[in-house]
């Protein structure tokens, strides 16, 4: 992954030394209009993850997990605030909820669930501690350009799972590489990745003792119920099965992650052009802030085949007469969310698809054989706009605000910032 603005020094500098360090607030994608039967928490939390906070809310109420309604994931590092919904709770109840890490801010009715996506956004505050000399100005330089050009809309590190393994995994899923799959889900143990019981159960399956391995993986469920139908079977393709589908979904998911990420890498130069056989993606208008939404209105879908969060995509046959939306920000390149069934570009920006999908050694065929996931292909921009950047001086580190669209990620933009790979 490469830096847009390599020209320019980093800040060095680190971030999430103190869970207020980061500050992400969900910018919704319409306010509760105030009546209905589902009623919606504005919840903050800290060291806790979006589910495990829905659990605890939902089982607070003498409701189930799944009751509950959100709009998108945050991370547990962080202070993070976010809609919630759940439908026919008591509303005084709810507000008066006190848990462990979580705070209810604000309790309003709507008349639909909350669902994932019906979000516009994301707002991030953010400090960086330990940064160079003159870092303010340098996070302003880069902010600039970044406000100007866009966000490479690059899949992060993150996606790819604490061996950054997830897409190798994927990939040999789709092709139905079963015995690599389970080598290196169940071995090659990582000397960053893996804590030592798992290093060590890892390097018993390398060895040939997947009997003994067995125990090492308690407290990895998944790992187990693979290498349990392993040597049940001897069979690596029912291994493979054992895998749960959600999990499955992650790992392919990654896989066309990185085939995304391939295109995006080879045209960050002109991610901000759009060029003849384009599909160029029709960035959606962010609403108001405080926007309520019309009675009886329904929120938008989540992302469908013609791009996520309501983009639609269109080819571009005369780039001429489309450069000035694209100056606007209206428009933008899109990339492929590789699956059995994708509508490619055409031209050169084709081309460059066609052969990282060769690189790769894939095809869309090859997803039929994980046609049981339920994957769409998808078009997804190679850039995101940078909304209301600002930077700070906090005694010897600085603080940076920006606002994301749903689906990106802060890690990139401040991987910008301090060079230093966050």
């Amino acid at each position: 992954m490469h830096y847009l603005t390599e020209d320019l020094p980093g800040t060095g500098g680190r971030i999430k030394a103190q869970p207020d360090d980061f500050i992400v607030t969900e910018v919704p994608l319409y306010e509760p209009c105030g009546e209905g039967d589902h009623v919606y928490l504005y919840v903050e939390k800290q060291g806790i993850g979006s589910l495990e906070a829905a659990d605890q809310i939902a089982r607070a109420l003498g409701r189930p997990r799944a009751a509950v309604g959100l709009a998108g994931l945050k991370d547990a590092q962080a202070v993070t605030r976010q809609w919630m919904s759940l439908e026919r709770v008591d509303a005084d109840l709810a507000a008066r909820l006190h848990l462990p890490g979580i705070k209810i801010l604000q309790v309003r009715r709507h008349r639909n669930k909350l669902k994932i996506g019906h979000l516009a956004g994301n707002r991030f505050e953010v400090r960086i501690r330990g940064c160079r000399p003159g870092s303010r100005e340098v996070a302003a330089r880069v902010l600039a350009v970044l406000a100007a050009r866009g966000v490479p809309n690059w899949f992060d590190r993150q996606r790819f799972g604490r061996r950054g393994d997830n897409h190798l995994l994927g990939r040999a899923l789709v092709l139905g590489q079963y015995k690599e799959f389970c080598d290196q889900f169940l071995g090659r143990p990582s000397p960053t990745g893996d804590s030592p019981r798992l290093a060590h159960a890892r390097q018993l399956y390398d060895a040939g003792s997947r009997h003994e391995a067995v125990g090492l993986f308690k407290g990895s469920p998944d790992h187990q119920r693979v290498l349990a139908a392993l040597v049940r079977t001897r069979d690596p393709r029912k291994a493979a099965e054992a895998l749960p589908k959600q999990l499955a979904r992650l790992l392919v998911g990654a896989f066309q992650s990185d085939i995304f990420n391939a295109v995006l890498d080879r045209r960050l130069d002109s991610f901000d052009r759009v060029e003849a056989g384009d599909l160029a993606y029709i960035h959606p208008c962010l609403p108001s802030p405080g926007a309520a939404a019309a009675e009886g209105d329904e929120a938008p879908s989540p992302p469908t085949e013609r791009g996520p969060r309501g983009g639609a995509v269109f080819l571009v046959e005369r780039p001429e007469d489309e450069a000035p939306r694209a100056k606007r920000f209206e428009i933008s390149p899109s990339g492929p969310i590789i699956a059995n069934k994708v509508t490619l570009a055409s031209g050169r920006a084709g081309e460059i698809e066609r052969a990282v999908f060769t690189e790769k050694g894939i095809a869309p065929a090859d997803f039929d054989r994980v046609k049981a996931l339920r994957l769409r292909g998808d078009r997804r921009p190679l850039r995101v706009p940078l909304g209301s950047p600002e930077v700070e001086p906090v005694g010897d580190d600085i603080r940076v605000r920006f606002v994301l669209p749903s689906g990106a990620y802060a890690t990139v933009v401040l991987s910008e910032i301090t060079k230093s790979g966050i």
